[in-house]
């Protein structure tokens, strides 16, 4: 049997189909409405628990659960301490003239930059147009002073497992945040806040959660999924044997 056309109506007055009533309709609008308005505050509300649970679950199962923005949760860890805007620091220190420790209020001090790019994960999933917003990792480093000698990047979490790495150069390209934002509202812990690192034209293993020290070194130091096999240089659909289209 051919399929009607997909702009056909497939049941109206005149083929024996029931008339959908006003009264029907306008309700139909209504609860689509209320979906439209209420659909961010389920979606939070669904990422919180979900993130919540994933915080203690020690077999990572969690981690292949999807919710309404997309998201994985993943953590190395059974557990990841909370830091709020009073207890939060992250050091910038190593081959540096001046050492520097900022709170949460500090960063958002500083200029801001915003920027709007699909996130990609290594094992596959996207999710498309994500604002993100912090200091550009290049603008702390200058505030520190690169010394000669320096080459890369080596960066610490507070979950006291986590590590990543950045050559200086990659570290310094202006797609290379310090964010405390994610699709404009302050990042919430499940995400990795306050404060992550988002590189975004690399997989998301590489943009650290829960970021607390940034140490330049004299040399690519590999971090946590490095160390398991992954590589070092992350670029979407250039390496990790993906060919996933590029995030810029």
């Amino acid at each position: 049997m051919n399929s009607p056309p997909p702009d056909s109506d497939r049941s109206s007055p005149d083929d024996g189909g029931a008339p959908v009533g006003r009264r029907l309709v306008l309700a139909m609008l209504g609860l689509g409405a209320a979906g439209v308005v209420a659909a961010p505050v389920l979606q939070r509300t669904l990422e919180s628990g979900l993130g919540a649970v994933a915080d203690k679950d020690p077999t990572g199962l969690t981690g292949l659960l999807p919710n309404g923005g997309g998201f994985r949760y993943y953590s190395v860890t059974t557990s990841v301490p909370e830091k709020t805007a009073a207890d939060y620091r992250l050091t910038v220190d190593g081959l540096v003239d001046r050492p520097t420790t900022y709170t949460l209020g500090s960063l958002e001090a500083l200029p801001q930059t915003r920027m709007v790019r699909d996130v990609q994960c290594v094992t596959g999933w996207r999710v498309p147009e994500t604002p993100f917003e912090g200091v550009r990792l290049s603008a702390l480093l200058d505030a520190a002073g690169v010394q000669p000698g320096a080459k890369a990047i080596r960066f610490t979490c507070f979950d006291g497992a986590y590590s990543e790495s950045l050559t200086l150069g990659q570290a310094r390209r202006p797609d290379v945040l310090v964010a405390t934002r994610m699709r404009d509202e302050p990042l919430a812990h499940a995400h990795g806040g306050p404060v992550r690192l988002y590189v975004a034209p690399m997989y998301f293993y590489k943009s650290a959660k829960w970021l607390s020290g940034i140490t330049v070194t004299d040399s690519v130091r590999p971090g946590y999924w490095e160390e398991l096999g992954y590589d070092v240089d992350a670029w979407v659909g250039r390496s990790n044997g993906r060919d996933d289209a590029p995030t810029v």
